[in-house]
């Protein structure tokens, strides 16, 4: 909308640049463009506020398919006034001059316009069309007859209007019919998710299958490995009794051995010692038989003194002293010590 002040009973118009401004006064157009600012006064201008930026317009209808179901459309068509005279001249975008609004509603005019004729050409194509279709491939089908529909409609060259770009954002069957037809994919991804169940329960199975069978296979070779060992162990046990029997037969026979050469040195000893003995008895027997009496006397006599205790004195009758002296063969004295 136009800024428009008060100055001494006059008006200042000031717009904007995406706004094209017409004054007329007394029927002959004063100013014409975009953007711009002037001086009038109100009682004699006639002014015109068209916009000539691109504007979108969102529309939604409904309709029906060839197979009588109701879908609702939601699309969005944006548009320009190409033609501002022309636009002016067709509809209403007269201004108050004091304040500067609208008249009229032009824009509800041509929004009315483009919705009805984008509405008519969706509901010709959808008409021929299923609801499957239309949900699979509508978008593209409405889009591209409601560009060629709004291209083809010869009001809105007429009216300056230029359709920039149609855009048809959803086509959506009832709650109840879209709700029937999500039944089956749903279902279908259910069973997918179900048969991933399975299969994921079924590779957890086999793998714990194969788990167990690798502990049952570790555990039959940790029992031959100790079978082995028992065997082994058994082996060695025996390889050492019979080493230690052998040990101890060598070392008793050893024994064995170095008793009997000990009894034989012994008893060889003791032959030679006896024979020495016997040598020693004979040589002294001799000795003694070939002595005297007295002298065999004597050496009794020193052999018992020998083994007798100490006598530190001894006193001799004469009758005991003459025997004695007789014996030894001295003469015959008095009595001594």
């Amino acid at each position: 909308m136009a800024d428009i002040t008060r100055r001494f009973g006059w008006r200042h118009l000031r717009s904007a640049p995406t706004t094209h401004i017409r004054h007329h006064k007394r029927g002959r157009l004063v100013h014409d463009g975009l953007g711009l600012s002037f001086w009038y006064r109100s009682l004699s201008a006639a002014l015109s506020e068209v916009p000539v930026d691109d504007r979108e317009l969102a529309m939604a209808f409904h309709a029906r398919t060839s197979d009588f179901q109701d879908v609702a459309v939601q699309a969005t068509v944006t548009y320009r006034i190409s033609d501002p005279a022309e636009a002016a001249a067709r509809l209403d975008f007269s201004v108050d001059p004091d304040t500067g609004s609208w008249r009229g509603a032009p824009l509800e005019q041509i929004a009315t316009l483009l919705t009805e004729t984008a509405q008519q050409h969706t509901l010709a194509v959808l008409a021929r069309t299923p609801l499957a279709a239309a949900l699979v491939d509508g978008v593209a089908s409405v889009r591209g007859s409601v560009t060629a529909g709004l291209a083809a409609e010869p009001r809105l060259p007429a009216t300056g209007i230029e359709v920039v770009a149609v855009r048809v954002v959803a086509i959506r069957p009832e709650a109840e019919v879209e709700r029937a037809l999500r039944t089956p994919a749903r279902e279908q991804i259910q069973q997918e998710a179900d048969r991933a169940t399975y299969e994921r329960r079924a590779v957890a199975v086999e793998r714990e299958r194969a788990i167990a069978e690798n502990e049952l296979a570790s555990q039959i070779e940790l029992a031959r490995r100790e079978e082995q060992l028992i065997d082994q162990r058994g082996t060695n046990a025996r390889r050492e009794a019979e080493e230690k029997a052998a040990a101890d037969g060598i070392r008793t026979e050893t024994e064995a051995a170095r008793k009997v050469r000990l009894a034989r040195a012994d008893a060889e000893a003791a032959r030679e010692t006896g024979a020495a003995r016997a040598e020693v008895q004979a040589a002294w027997l001799r000795v003694h038989d070939e002595a005297g009496p007295g002298t065999l006397h004597a050496l009794a006599a020193t052999r018992l003194a020998e083994n007798l205790p100490r006598i530190e004195s001894i006193t001799l009758s004469p009758d005991v002293l003459t025997g004695l002296l007789a014996k030894l063969g001295r003469p015959e004295g008095g009595s001594g010590e």
